[in-house]
């Protein structure tokens, strides 16, 4: 009876085990299938919100081409979201992160959305100057006792429109390459393998800036705070300006596309930098770029 009595509770704990055994292996298979909907989701919400900022950049670069008058405001605002992207392709895709990183993209886009109310706005002031500029010069023609009080209008119309018509240099790039005997060229980011720098850049359109020939010079520095190139200086007000190469072009109001090369050899791995100044040794573009 004992025997029978001692089976019987043997029984029930295995029983008992068993079942707890279960359990276990449901919780277990709950909390994966959660965790693998949980990462799907951000995942999703990763990809969503890195094309929403892609979206959002290229919208900047048609502002850009646009106006000019907002450049500097305009190209800061799409560095932050450029920036903002990197972080989110670089993320692992936790909550806590993608909160962040969706706050972050929330005020971006609102301040995106005043810009282009502002942008909006002047565009439609410059119509409506450009009008006026050319109705003052009529007047002034037909109507010269007028002529002091018309000069102080025409002399504020015209410093707006020359704002107006500076040229934008767009999508500053430079690419490291290996060329070949063959002519062949390879990209590549290891400055023991690179022997030629491509650099290129846009002129945006711009219907009221002159047409003419156009001089940029852009200025290439690397790691170790050497100018390379040419290493010509031009006057810039007191001081003067070492560029790498000029880039002259012909400028008829449309875009124009400028694609340039700065052969080398030993390039010095680290972080370069490249400026582009106008004929007025005026910074109008920046970028750099890391060899390693």
């Amino acid at each position: 009876m004992e025997n029978n009595s001692n089976n019987s509770g043997l029984k029930a704990a295995v029983v008992v085990l068993a079942l707890l055994l279960l359990a276990s292996v449901g919780y277990i298979y709950k909390i994966t299938a959660d965790t693998k909907k949980e990462v799907t989701q951000l995942t999703t919400e990763k990809d969503s919100l890195a094309e929403e900022l892609k979206a959002k950049i290229q919208e900047y670069d048609l502002m850009i081409a646009d106006n000019t008058a907002l450049k500097d405001e305009i190209q800061a605002e799409q560095a932050k979201m450029v920036a903002l992207l990197e972080q989110v392709e670089k993320s692992k895709g936790d909550a806590a992160a993608m909160a962040k990183y969706k706050r972050s993209y929330l005020k971006l886009k609102g301040e995106m959305e005043n810009l282009v109310a502002e942008n909006k706005l002047l565009k439609e002031q410059n119509v409506t100057l450009t009008s006026s500029l050319d109705s003052t010069k009529v007047v002034l023609s037909d109507a010269k006792k007028f002529n002091d009080t018309l000069l102080v209008q025409n002399e504020g119309l015209t410093k707006t429109v020359e704002k107006g018509s500076k040229l934008a240099v767009l999508n500053l790039k430079v690419l490291a390459v290996k060329q070949k005997s063959s002519g062949k060229q390879i990209e590549t980011d290891k400055a023991g393998r690179a022997n030629k720098l491509k650099v290129s850049f846009l002129i945006a359109e711009n219907q009221i800036a002159k047409k003419g020939s156009r001089e940029y010079y852009v200025q290439i520095i690397d790691s170790k705070s050497n100018i390379l190139g040419e290493k010509k200086t031009i006057p810039a007000g007191d001081k003067t300006l070492t560029y790498s190469f000029i880039s002259t072009i012909k400028y008829e109001n449309k875009t124009v596309q400028v694609d340039e090369e700065v052969t080398g050899k030993d390039f010095a791995p680290g972080t370069y930098f490249v400026n582009v100044f106008d004929k007025n040794s005026e910074l109008v573009s920046k970028t750099s770029f890391t060899l390693r």
